[in-house]
């Protein structure tokens, strides 16, 4: 198996070798992901495209640590992955926001825990809202807000521990139609800015093409790579660069490999 040198990537590199992911009872163990090989470079946006349970999830649980491989490695920056770390921030569909807390306090709970006093917490905490657009909202309780609001401060809580890999799982998936559209744009701005390394799951292929650098797709279970590319759109994106006859032109590709017997 190959060996990931540290020395040659800057931060926030995920490398992903012959991972092989395996789920159930020992007596039923099906196998979700096949022997997966990816590179992601630092600061990527990179799009994971697949049919419904074919382990997206389990990718990400995986980088995210919360899952363990029945062989291969996964490693950050060349340092194996063996357990979950706030550098790789995992944002979900739906939010995990404490409801008893404000939005200052859910925000800054990851400095909190690292023993940051509240004063900088607090100050931290409150640039990673205005730059999610929520300037004015810190005293209020995640009920109070709308859920596009919400994922914005699940957003911010994430980034709030300066991650080098931002994970998210169709995080705008419960959203409506136009609050999706806004969130998406508003993801696009806040990477302009921060350059995170962001893996992003999705089933939406406009979706993907409006906010990816590169699109891998996975077959049906047990998943394995059956495409990797670039996504040859110029930045930045905005709701009009879904009209365009190049997108339509990869998104109908997208859709033929996504309906394709791998």
């Amino acid at each position: 198996m190959t060996q990931i040198d540290p020395a040659r990537h800057a931060p926030g590199h995920v490398g992903v070798r012959s991972l092989t992911v395996e789920v159930g009872p020992a007596h039923a163990r099906l196998t979700t992901l096949d022997a997966l090989d990816l590179d992601i470079a630092p600061g990527e946006f990179v799009c994971v495209l697949g049919p419904s349970g074919c382990g997206k999830s389990t990718l990400l649980g995986a980088i995210a640590g919360h899952i363990r491989p029945a062989a291969g490695e996964i490693a950050i920056d060349g340092v194996r992955v063996e357990q979950p770390h706030p550098e790789r921030g995992l944002v979900f569909q739906q939010h995990t926001l404490f409801p008893w807390k404000r939005v200052i306090d859910n925000v800054a709970f990851g400095l909190k825990m690292k023993h940051v006093g509240a004063r900088d917490r607090h100050r931290e905490a409150a640039a990673l809202l205005d730059l999610v657009g929520l300037t004015g909202f810190e005293s209020h309780y995640p009920a109070q807000l709308s859920g596009g609001m919400q994922q914005r401060v699940e957003i911010a809580r994430v980034l709030v521990n300066q991650p080098r890999i931002l994970l998210m799982d169709e995080p705008f998936g419960a959203l409506d139609a136009q609050t999706r559209r806004k969130m998406q744009l508003l993801l696009l701005d806040i990477w302009s800015k921060i350059r995170t390394t962001v893996v992003f799951v999705t089933h939406d292929v406009d979706e993907a093409l409006l906010l990816g650098d590169r699109i891998v797709v996975l077959s049906q279970r047990p998943a394995r790579i059956v495409a990797d590319f670039k996504v040859p759109l110029a930045r930045p994106r905005d709701e009009a660069s879904t009209t365009d006859a190049a997108f339509v032109e990869l998104k109908r590709a997208c859709l033929a490999l996504l309906d394709a017997k791998h």
